[in-house]
């Protein structure tokens, strides 16, 4: 799959919580190596893995997985010949115990989950080797109770010790040294058995000094009387260490010898980690298994965008009666969601995920998904945003084969649109005639008018709310959407003649091509007193004779008679020569003010802007004034 597609649509965020999912660091490694796959049966048997480890989940059925943290790293170091300690061989115990746990498990489920269980079947068990490590190793530690000589020389270690306690007891006891011991106690100083003895006393004692305090009050004595014992000692300890040893070794011979069996037993239980974590993942978003085909046709209903905390169902279908959707509506309206949606959906379904939609949807198995989202500027390689496009599309071009699923974002924008909409429309001809189902978003009116005449293309608009003109994200299929523009530019205060204008050019194209005569006057643009001007700018400060006060000029179309101005935070109209103009507004704001901001308040400002970036909340903000206006109305 191309790796541009699963970056784009964000499919990697999808892989990353898949590996939360797993149980092991080998499931983990799987998943990151887990690809969608383009063969129809590969994907059926996969979606089969998926629901029958999700209705175990969903019974509370537990698979037995034990001892999977560590055991791939237990496993090379048996590989490299290295000798397993105690807690390793408890641990790779665990791992042999849960293989032959989880195989009667699914032994026993077998008429539940049929493909799950032919899958255990091939797992190994080795009970010789279980029982040999639980009973040789108890508590972390090798037991005697199986081995003679161990238990032998553990016994002889056990009188050694008490033997030499009993003579350096009679030691600290003897009154002639009373006065030397620094503690009456017996210390372990090297693996050897100490009295301490005061710093002043240590040469005036039959004895070897083990060990000084960091201080150098105290030494360690080894009493003469105690020295051959220690030796004796030190070297049952070493023949234990020995027979522990070879204890340890004959253990971990009995892995090695079963080694390429137990690594194949790994991949199984890797394999299941994987599709358990398919299963838990489909469990959270309580997915459905969407019906399978090889024919190109998408069909969503009510399908949910995997990666959204809210998201708003799209239901949508392509494919089967035209194999071309072209998609309308302003920006921040959700095409660009649809389209990841189309996307994320279908690779969920072709790596063997479930996806969050209702009964009825079906989703196709594509041989390649390419993808053109987003802007492609690139500074370093002096490519345009349109550069960028027409790069990625070349590509696809030459890339794309029949079976293709295309999903263009705003395909042709970013030059002179009369040429990028034809650029557009010869493409889209030329995937088509590929056999490709082709899905693109645009603003451009030919395009449109391309998709409602060709007999094989299918228009879809994003709905609005008709009263305050607010995204919906809703897809409806056969519209034609707008993109809003003369709305927008209302709201941002472009001046009302300025709009008027343009919904004028736009309906009839007749342009005002007067050629007017401008003569240019050398004003400063220091304070002016009692200086009339022809016409004023929002922002500047003037001072109404009518009302006896200081305002500023909201809006002056320089035709009329009248302006509009703030004064007490009321918008008023007053005669153009009642009014004098006391500061230009360039001398009253620093550079690139935003002199709309005078006569918004925050919240409006602020509601405004989440609109254009299209935030759900602004829009229910909306959405709840225009019902309260109905219901003044009725």
């Amino acid at each position: 799959m191309n790796q541009d597609t699963i970056e784009k649509t964000e499919f990697i965020k999808i892989i990353e919580e898949l590996k939360t999912l797993t149980m092991s660091p080998f499931g983990k490694k799987k998943v990151e190596e887990l690809k969608p796959s383009t063969n129809l049966r590969v994907v059926q048997m996969r979606l089969a893995e998926t629901e029958e480890a999700r209705r175990l989940l969903d019974g509370n059925l537990h698979v037995p997985f034990m001892g999977l943290t560590n055991i791939d790293y237990l496993t090379e170091q048996v590989s490299k010949g290295f000798v397993l300690n105690p807690e390793e061989l408890v641990q790779y115990a665990d791992f042999l115990r849960s293989c032959r746990l989880i195989k009667d498990f699914f032994k026993k489920h077998q008429a539940y989950v049929s493909n799950l269980s032919a899958y255990s079947t091939t797992l190994g068990t080795f009970p010789e080797v279980e029982d040999e490590i639980n009973k040789m190793i108890q508590r972390s530690q090798v037991s005697a109770d199986y081995h003679r000589e161990l238990r032998r020389i553990r016994k002889k270690i056990q009188e050694t010790e008490s033997e030499i306690e009993k003579t350096l007891q009679k030691f600290l006891r003897n009154p002639n040294h009373s006065k030397k011991i620094q503690e009456f106690i017996v210390v372990k100083k090297q693996e050897r058995f100490t009295i301490p003895i005061k710093a002043s006393y240590k040469n005036q004692l039959n004895g070897s000094i083990v060990e000084e305090s960091k201080r150098g009050t105290t030494a360690f004595i080894e009493p003469s009387m105690v020295a051959k014992l220690n030796d004796k000692l030190f070297d049952l300890k070493v023949a234990e260490s020995a027979e522990v040893y070879q204890i340890l070794a004959g253990l971990t011979g009995m892995i090695a010898e079963h080694l390429s069996a137990i690594k194949e037993n790994i991949e199984i239980i890797g394999e299941f980690d994987v599709i358990f974590a398919r299963a838990k993942y489909s469990r959270q978003i309580q997915g459905i298994t969407p019906k399978l085909n090889q024919e190109s046709k998408i069909v969503l209903c009510e399908a949910e965008h995997p990666l959204l905390t809210d998201p708003v169902p799209l239901t949508l279908a392509v494919g089967k009666d035209f194999r071309g959707l072209t998609i309308t509506g302003p920006n921040a309206g959700g095409k660009t969601i649809v389209l990841k949606t189309v996307a994320l959906l279908t690779l969920q379904t072709m790596t063997g995920l479930q996806i969050k939609a209702k009964s009825g949807t079906e989703i196709a198995i594509f041989d390649q998904i390419f993808v053109d989202i987003g802007d492609h500027q690139s500074i370093e390689n002096a490519l345009s945003t349109f550069s960028g496009h027409m790069k990625k599309l070349a590509m696809i071009a030459h890339e794309t084969k029949g079976n293709s699923l295309l999903l263009l974002d705003e395909i042709g924008s970013g030059t002179d649109p009369k040429e990028g909409a034809a650029l557009a429309i010869a493409m889209m001809e030329d995937f088509y005639s590929k056999g490709s189902i082709l899905i693109a978003t645009t603003h451009y009116g030919e395009i449109k008018r391309f998709s409602e005449l060709h007999p094989d293309f299918e228009t879809a608009a994003m709905s609005f709310d008709s009263e305050t003109l607010a995204p919906k994200y809703q897809l409806q299929m056969g519209e034609v959407g707008t993109s809003n523009a003369f709305w927008i530019a209302e709201k941002m205060h472009l001046p009302s003649k300025v709009i008027k204008k343009a919904q004028k050019y736009e309906q009839s194209g007749a342009y005002d091509l007067e050629k007017k005569i401008f003569s240019r006057k050398n004003k400063s643009n220091e304070t002016l007193q009692n200086t009339k001007k022809s016409f004023f700018h929002k922002g500047d400060k003037i001072y109404s004779s009518q009302h006896k006060t200081h305002g500023l000029v909201f809006e002056d179309d320089q035709i009329s008679e009248t302006i509009i101005v703030s004064i007490n935070k009321e918008l008023l109209t007053v005669s153009r020569q009642r009014v004098t103009l006391t500061m230009v507004r360039e001398a009253l704001y620093p550079a690139g003010y935003d002199y709309d901001s005078l006569f918004d308040d925050y919240q409006e400002r602020k509601l405004m802007k989440d609109l254009l970036r299209g935030a759900k909340k602004a829009h229910n903000i909306l959405d709840k004034q225009a019902q309260e206006r109905k219901n003044k109305r009725s």
